[in-house]
């Protein structure tokens, strides 16, 4: 879920807007969670990556 939607409990204000501690900690928490290990990576990067990862596939399966 995307913080740009939900809306504080505490200050009754859009949680991305940061009004209060709350809405900020809670923002900090998201985005902290939504930052996995492909996170940082493009579209591009990772179409790259599996065109690598299938043509090893390929020659592992060749070789066996």
């Amino acid at each position: 879920m995307t913080y740009d939607r939900l809306v504080c409990a505490n200050c009754a204000a859009p949680v991305n807007e940061g009004r209060c501690p709350v809405c900020r900690a809670s923002r900090e928490r998201l985005q902290q969670q939504a930052g996995g290990i492909f996170a940082q990576l493009n579209p591009t990067m990772l179409v790259a990556l599996m065109i690598i990862l299938i043509a090893v596939g390929m020659m592992l399966h060749q070789a066996a």
